[in-house]
């Protein structure tokens, strides 16, 4: 009797606004993408839109908790790392540690809460030329117990120090915000693309066996892209269906809707878009990791593994506020003119130049 050939597609879901669901060792994601206007003068402000605390997909734009500069004022986090990886536009961060940057346009920011942190992501309106155009995931990936309580800590990954791969056929394109799954022509021999960006000492993703991924997938109608089987075989995968997915073939199934497929991490997976479905290109997210296996309890801003580990960070920000908050206003952004920057521990970098 002839065995079936396992489906590299385990489950499918569809996907509604706002937080996507996801994985172990991942705790949430969201794509934003909002089209802010052009900035009529040095505030930076967002004409005001919905209620401030919305991911209304049908609106131009979100306020999200910004009050007058779009984005999220100072707030804390205990015991998870937050990844934003951007695309488009410009976010401004700063903490309670006295850190601070601008960043986007494909850099990517890895912070490590640990035992806590507050901190600011704003979306400030820079660009008085051209619309400020926002769009990025942030993902909160999660701390196995024994490194739940370590020291916050930030690493910036400029966007030319982000590997990005080209597919054969030229239709397809790979930003590596984490990870090294795809291999570059040399002469006549393929070699990996070595990521040479590694995240704070203690995340998840440090240790090469847990095969942490995080790619951004964009494919050209008429193009298609394979994404090899994951070193560790154990580690879950997932892929969002996040732009231009009317017709999209994952697999060998076609797919038209908005949708997160959790596919088998040890076999490779082809993604094709016909060339009929017009100009718009397909987009994809994909977070991989071994599970940490870990019991998850959380409320809000704070991770931990028991409810009472939770009670306890409550206490804790009470009466310590991680800190307290250094700067002068909640919703904390640098001058317009100020270029991309990052400020850690006294100590502000700047971007490589671009060749």
């Amino acid at each position: 009797m002839r065995s079936l050939a396992k489906s590299v597609i385990l489950r499918t879901t569809l996907l509604q606004p706002g937080p996507f669901p996801t994985p172990d060792p991942f705790l949430f994601v969201v794509y934003h993408n909002d089209h802010f206007p052009v900035a009529h003068d040095d505030s930076m402000e967002a004409p005001r839109r919905g209620n401030g605390a919305d991911f209304d997909p049908r609106a131009e734009y979100r306020m999200y908790h910004g009050e007058k500069i779009p984005g999220f004022p100072q707030h804390p986090h205990r015991g998870f790392e937050t990844i934003t990886a951007t695309m488009d536009g410009i976010i401004d961060h700063s903490d309670s540690l006295g850190n601070g940057g601008r960043y986007g346009e494909g850099d990517v920011q890895w912070m490590t809460a640990g035992k806590g942190v507050v901190h600011g992501e704003m979306f400030p309106l820079i660009n008085k030329e051209k619309p400020n155009n926002c769009r990025f995931f942030q993902i909160w990936l999660n701390l196995p117990s024994r490194h739940k309580m370590v020291d916050p800590d930030f690493k910036m990954f400029w966007n030319t120090n982000v590997p990005k791969y080209t597919s054969e056929d030229g239709l397809g394109n790979v930003t590596v915000f984490y990870g090294d799954y795809f291999l570059e022509q040399k002469d006549d021999t393929c070699e990996r693309i070595e990521n040479p960006n590694q995240p704070p000492p203690y995340s998840w993703a440090t240790d090469p066996i847990n095969d942490v991924a995080v790619l951004h997938i964009t494919i050209q109608p008429g193009g298609n892209l394979t994404i090899p089987a994951a070193h560790n075989g154990d580690a879950s995968r997932a892929l969002y269906l996040i732009e231009g997915y009317d017709g999209i073939v994952v697999g060998n199934k076609t797919f038209r809707r908005s949708t997160m497929l959790t596919v088998d991490s040890s076999q490779p997976i082809t993604i094709s878009v016909p060339a009929n479905a017009g100009s718009v290109p397909g987009q994809l997210l994909m977070l991989q990791g071994k599970p940490i296996g870990e019991p998850v309890a959380q409320h809000g801003p704070f991770v931990m593994n028991t409810q009472s580990e939770i009670r306890q960070a409550f206490a804790d920000y009470q009466q310590t506020q991680f800190g307290g908050w250094p700067w002068q206003r909640n919703d904390m952004v640098f001058p317009r003119d100020k270029g991309r920057f990052a400020l850690l521990d006294g100590k502000e970098t700047t971007p490589p130049a671009e060749k």
